[in-house]
């Protein structure tokens, strides 16, 4: 297809008795619950692949009861090509993993200060293997940043587990720093799309100067037919709140729009919701 379009993709999908796809976790937020779903048996899949962005196992849960269809998360970058894949018949025993490590490669998570972190800690992740990139064209100093010891320096944060899965949360400049907490964005955003009244959502961190420190808010697209007031961000605060620790809670509370701003591979443009935030902020202010 020229674009994606769900109604095509499933009529596509029924048509054609397509058996594998490659998504974006926008993709499988429509499957799982778009009523454009029900008119098609997409029932030929024998698998998905989800890559671009992290997919947590809220969505993939979430989808799969609803059509059934197994998802596993594959990860790599333009600097390395494909890195890690669940394999096939394991899908759903480390789901919201991005798989294990392909052949050829050693890769290590990292703490701020440099040194390697054990097993179910949290780190950037580095990558060695003949697959990495030799540097930037015409930029020895982004080069020099990205890489070290013949690692690259991935940029993103995870963790592995005992039995070798890797585990991607979020962008290193895309954490929310709360009191010295930090809190990854789409960790959040695949709990709350799991939320009844909301379609789609995306969060980003805000400062807030009387508490000096960024807190959490959330941008909601409601359920169409829904009211979107007061009273639905009280309950998608208050509905969070028992599901994650003190310190990831909406403080910024939850804006309502009309669609998440996305770039073509499906990745939420915070950077949009960002200036978004500030321009608010910077009305709210003029208006006292």
């Amino acid at each position: 297809m020229p674009k994606f379009d769900l109604e095509s993709f499933c009529k596509h999908i029924q048509n054609y008795s397509v058996t594998f796809a490659y998504v974006v976790p926008p993709v499988l937020l429509l499957l799982g619950k778009s009523p454009i779903v029900d008119k098609y048996d997409i029932s030929s899949i024998r698998m998905m692949t989800s890559g671009a962005a992290p997919l947590t196992r809220d969505l993939v849960d979430s989808v799969y009861k609803r059509v059934k269809i197994p998802i596993r998360q594959g990860f790599g970058l333009s600097e390395t090509i494909v890195t890690h894949i669940q394999p096939w018949e394991d899908w759903d025993k480390a789901i919201g993993s991005v798989g294990r490590l392909l052949p050829n490669q050693v890769a290590k998570y990292m703490s701020e200060d440099g040194k390697e972190v054990a097993v179910g800690q949290t780190g950037e992740l580095w990558i060695k293997g003949p697959n990495i990139f030799l540097g930037y064209l015409n930029n020895p100093e982004g080069t020099q940043n990205a890489k070290k010891d013949g690692y690259f320096k991935t940029g993103d944060v995870g963790y592995q587990d005992e039995r070798g899965n890797f585990y991607v949360t979020d962008r290193i400049k895309e954490l929310i720093k709360y009191k010295g907490f930090q809190v990854p964005p789409a960790a959040l955003e695949g709990i709350l799309v799991t939320h009844d009244e909301i379609d789609d959502v995306a969060v980003i961190g805000i400062y807030k100067e009387d508490q000096a420190t960024e807190v959490p808010r959330a941008y909601v697209v409601p359920k169409k037919g829904l009211k979107a007031d007061r009273e639905m961000e009280e309950r998608i605060v208050d509905w969070l709140a028992t599901k994650v620790a003190n310190h990831k809670r909406l403080r910024g509370g939850v804006k309502f729009v009309h669609e998440i701003p996305k770039s073509a591979s499906g990745k939420i443009l915070r950077r949009v919701l960002k200036k978004q935030a500030t321009a608010d902020e910077r009305n709210k202010r003029a208006k006292l």
